[in-house]
């Protein structure tokens, strides 16, 4: 029975994109595939992604035996969860940097009207401690004023109870996500203990130091204008298809299924390996290789380079165990160069490669969405079209 596999290499890019100066200036050189090739010169390692495509994109070098492309990103910015509901189909709206200095007072009266207990908990602060279970502050880890937490103790406010309080939230503020998140093994005097102002009027839990991760962790992202229903994992979901979502996608793309946010990049390519063989039916796999993101952010090139050798060491074995019918893509969802010079997510071209016994010999362009890659897979398995995006399946397989 055909599967279909995406292998998102989370913040690979390959270049910036030509409006980058309309959002960062600063990351208008970047290029996350070519600078960590620069710095490692011969200890990367990756033959089989650069004779998939990369060499071709990124050094005009001949075309590869597979369909290759890139894409636009086509949500605003550069970030890993709009990017995956750019990719599963759902282009998020463009939204805008809110702090809580600015939103708290609307916010407090939105959730006040929904008969929640809402109270400063820290003078001259703006943070809400919601039924004295739950803070809401702006992220610290993200681009000051594009997100806001609700950082709960789920010994006071269960995790369904939590995700409704952040869907109240979404719907009375337009920044491009809300997360609601927390854990069993912290207290809320323990996360009101870790608020603090990182940029001058942004005030937030500094969520590591609030022990709200590990055993028990949960969340929920909830992004901006995004039509969740429309999106290939949740119309696969609508229509008794089984679609895994493998390491990061468990977290950032809504669905049903199985669903396992390994982190580990060693841990989480044995298990696609072993899911993938052991499945026997129709089945969809989404994966997200995370640690090449973290090591991004941690401005980390040997690691990151690391991590590609052994994506790349993967794929040789893998590719050649695809069945007769089936397809496996392998894309990145935004660009984090680490030699920019900071930590943060770069806005760059992302490259699409395309494998299969039936996958021709094409380039299918410049993509102007990522959103075409969740037609695609919706075009495959005979599903009602995504909200956005345009189906390159026929481009790609031989009659």
């Amino acid at each position: 029975m055909p599967k279909m596999m995406l292998l998102v290499i989370d913040s690979f890019g390959i270049g910036a994109m030509d409006d980058c100066a309309a959002y960062i200036p600063s990351d208008c050189n970047a290029n996350t595939y070519k600078h960590i090739r620069e710095a490692k010169q011969c200890e990367l390692d990756i033959p089989k992604m650069y004779e998939m495509g990369l060499g071709t994109l990124v050094d005009g070098r001949p075309v590869p035996e597979n369909a290759y492309g890139y894409s636009k990103l086509a949500h605003h910015g550069a970030d890993t969860y709009l990017g995956h509901q750019e990719i599963a189909g759902s282009c998020p709206k463009k939204s805008y940097k809110r702090l809580m200095k600015d939103i708290h007072a609307q916010l407090k009266q939105a959730l006040e009207e929904k008969g929640y207990k809402v109270t400063y908990p820290i003078d001259s602060c703006p943070i809400l401690l919601v039924d004295n279970a739950v803070v809401v502050g702006d992220n610290l880890e993200s681009e000051v004023g594009n997100i806001i937490n609700v950082t709960a103790d789920f010994k006071k406010m269960p995790f369904n109870k939590v995700k409704k309080l952040g869907e109240v939230i979404r719907a009375n503020v337009d920044t491009t996500r809300v997360i609601a998140f927390g854990g069993p093994y912290t207290s809320i005097d323990h996360i009101l203990s870790c608020v603090k102002e990182k940029n001058k009027g942004q005030w937030g839990v500094d969520t590591p130091k609030a022990k709200v991760y590990g055993e028990g962790y949960d969340v929920y992202h909830m992004g901006y204008g995004v039509e969740i229903n429309k999106q290939f994992p949740m119309i696969a979901a609508k229509h008794g298809l089984k679609v895994y979502r493998l390491g990061k996608t468990a977290d950032v793309l809504h669905g049903e299924g199985p669903a396992e946010p390994i982190v580990n990049t060693t841990q989480l390519l044995k298990k696609v390996d072993e899911a993938y063989q052991k499945e026997k039916n129709d089945a969809a796999f989404l994966v997200n290789v995370q640690e090449t993101d973290l090591a991004g952010h941690a401005e980390n090139v040997d690691w990151y380079c690391e991590l590609l050798n052994e994506t790349d060491q993967w794929l040789q074995k893998f590719i050649p165990k695809l069945a007769e019918d089936d397809i496996l893509i392998i894309m990145a969802d935004h660009g984090n160069d680490p030699t920019i010079g900071h930590s943060n997510h770069t806005r760059e071209y992302v490259p699409i490669m395309v494998v299969g016994k039936k996958v021709k010999k094409v380039n299918i362009g410049m993509r102007e969405t990522m959103s075409d890659v969740g037609a695609t897979f919706c075009e495959f398995f005979h599903l009602p079209a995504t909200a956005e995006g345009v189906s390159f399946l026929q481009e790609i397989i031989e009659e």
